[in-house]
């Protein structure tokens, strides 16, 4: 049986995939949110546990923290915050401001909501570990996405704050920053790119373990590059 249970968000998406199964694998009892289930099926099987819920509404999110942390026997340990969004465009002036309200609501808003909800269950099990995925562009802008790029930053000084603040308690909160991940969506939305450069799902999932895992016990407030060769 999973002695620690680990809650990711944005776990059906393409990255999400090979990060659920990175958990699975090394025994850890897995909580994937899901707009539509899948059912208990899987999690019968040793599989993900999968409620479903909107992570952009405050009270689903603390029903889907509480299934994460519902197990006496394998306490919420990390929470991995992988969902989000992307929209490129024009330049600042050319781009409304809903865009940006829409980046934020899909790239901050549920890595606030659920690691907010997430923290005192942390804490409470005596430290922890949140992972949040930023992007290179919030380090390194690209023309036609300032909004994306706004909001990946905004995730990545959301994870420095909250590195700071509990560090006394025994959670830590690193981010990882990826390129062009190669996925199926990527691929066709640019078929015409050099696709062996770019980082894959399954090379990026076993640093996100690595950094919810006690063997990265010294390490809080890292901003870890996850570039592959693009």
């Amino acid at each position: 049986m999973a002695d620690r249970s680990v809650l990711v968000t944005g776990g059906t998406g393409g990255l999400g995939g090979a990060v659920t199964a990175a958990f699975v694998e090394a025994g850890w009892r897995v909580v994937v949110p899901e707009r539509k289930g899948r059912g208990a099926a899987d999690a019968a099987a040793g599989g993900p546990v999968r409620p479903v819920a909107d992570l952009t509404v405050p009270a689903d999110v603390e029903r889907v923290v509480a299934v994460a942390a519902g197990d006496p026997a394998a306490p919420l340990r990390a929470v991995v915050n992988l969902v989000g969004g992307y929209a490129s465009g024009g330049l600042v002036h050319e781009t409304p401001i809903d865009e940006l309200d829409r980046m934020l609501a899909m790239n901050l808003r549920p890595t606030w909501l659920v690691t907010g909800a997430a923290l005192p269950h942390l804490v409470s099990a005596g430290g922890g570990a949140v992972v949040c995925v930023s992007a290179r562009a919030a380090v390194t802008p690209f023309p036609g996405a300032a909004a994306y790029a706004t909001s990946k930053a905004a995730v990545l000084a959301f994870a420095n704050a909250v590195a700071v603040e509990y560090r006394p308690t025994g959670v830590r909160c690193n981010t990882v920053l990826p390129s062009v991940i190669d996925t199926p969506t990527n691929r066709a939305a640019m078929p015409d790119a050099d696709h062996s450069r770019w980082v894959t799902p399954a090379e990026i999932a076993p640093v996100i373990r690595f950094l919810a895992s006690d063997e990265s016990a010294p390490t809080s407030g890292a901003t870890v590059p996850v570039y592959g060769r693009a």
